[in-house]
């Protein structure tokens, strides 16, 4: 008699994910005993996420780019102290998210055009022009694309550091609160309380376009 297909399904899932989580168990374990090339992997396995959330609580590549070769080389140095009492990635993004908390509390940060490109109309960012390209064939609606997008970045500077890393770890990372929380060192509900301020702030600043 044959099971429930979905039951399968799932348990095959299951199984996969312990396996996943198994296989990098094993690597860690082997980077803290000092094996370069299983922390070769580790960074190999994450280094597109760690630039990614580096990014966007930034909004600077060359910045970004910086914490992410602190992050590691932090990680590398203090990767005997990781426990497994929770998963590596949520370790990894919260020394990610401090790294990036401290920048934000000492430095202003620059204001400073996203990846950029050039076009036949000179230098644009990659962000502005996704919006361009909804809104080619309607020039205010092209206006008030890119005008929107000017001041969400606007706003995202005038957030104080732990509301842009909420707020830009739960709308562009998609995380849980739950996750933001552990990675902040807080509580779930803390995190909710902070997405909500960010969120206030937000769509008063911009109540002429919403």
């Amino acid at each position: 008699m044959r099971g429930d297909p979905e039951v399968t399904a799932v348990a095959g899932v299951l199984k996969r994910d312990t396996q996943r989580v198994e296989d990098e168990a094993s690597i860690i374990r082997a980077a803290q005993r000092g094996d370069e090339q299983a922390f070769a992997q580790l960074v190999y396995a994450y280094d597109q996420a760690v630039l990614r959330l580096a990014y966007n609580l930034l909004r600077s590549q060359e910045d970004a780019r910086d914490i992410y070769q602190e992050a590691f080389l932090r990680v590398h140095k203090n990767l005997h102290t990781f426990r497994f009492d929770c998963s590596f990635h949520t370790w990894l993004y919260r020394i990610v998210t401090n790294l990036c908390l401290d920048y934000l509390r000492k430095k202003k940060v620059r204001r400073e055009e996203a990846a950029q490109v050039e076009t036949e109309e000179g230098v644009k960012d990659r962000l502005s022009l996704v919006a361009e390209m909804r809104a080619e064939g309607d020039p205010q609606r092209r206006l008030m694309s890119e005008q929107l997008r000017q001041r969400i970045g606007q706003v995202l500077e005038e957030l104080t550091p732990r509301e842009r890393a909420v707020f830009q770890m739960r709308h562009h990372e998609g995380m849980r609160l739950r996750a933001i929380g552990e990675m902040l060192g807080t509580t779930e509900e803390a995190a909710k309380n902070c997405l909500f301020r960010a969120t206030q702030k937000m769509r008063a600043a911009l109540g002429e376009f919403v």
